[in-house]
């Protein structure tokens, strides 16, 4: 997997690790990150230690970035209650690229193009010492904790799904 590194949202995640004094390192994983299973499988950890970054589009259009555990699925009735408005619209992948500058599968929570109109962390990450995120690409992730990443985001911690995968 040579290269990886090279890439530019890669590039972006690593300037903003070092904005935010993110010590964790970038590991390339042979195979793909695409789903929680996986990137949990290559990294032989619990796939709850998993941050998944998933865009949604508010009523306004507006990005909303979920980070949450492996272990959950986002409902998004319940997270649409809570931010007061009707309903969470699904994307697609032009959607992703042009909101966030990432690819899905490598969606990571820092190094936007744009921020996020707001973004949610799951509760359920502050049951792991480490977590790992997406680091820009499909075959790459960071380690990180809960509290750095909820500083880093800004994010709302909030119980954002029940429903396991």
């Amino acid at each position: 997997m040579s290269g990886v590194l090279e890439k530019s949202a890669v590039k972006r995640v690593v300037a903003a690790m070092e904005t935010f004094s993110i010590k964790g390192e970038i590991k390339v994983l042979a195979e793909t990150a695409k789903s929680a299973a996986e990137a949990a499988a290559g990294l032989g950890i619990l796939v709850g230690q998993i941050a998944s970054s998933i865009i949604f589009k508010l009523p306004d259009q507006s990005p909303l970035l979920v980070i949450t555990s492996g272990r959950h699925r986002v409902d998004t009735e319940l997270v649409a209650s809570k931010l007061g408005v009707e309903k969470l619209e699904r994307v697609d992948a032009d959607y992703v690229k042009e909101s966030s500058g990432f690819s899905i599968g490598g969606v990571a929570p820092i190094g936007w193009l744009t921020s996020p109109a707001i973004t949610l962390i799951d509760e359920a990450l502050n049951d792991y010492e480490v977590i790992w995120v997406a680091a820009g690409h499909p075959h790459a992730v960071f380690p990180t904790s809960y509290s750095e990443l909820l500083g880093c985001t800004d994010a709302k911690s909030m119980m954002v799904g029940m429903v396991a995968k």
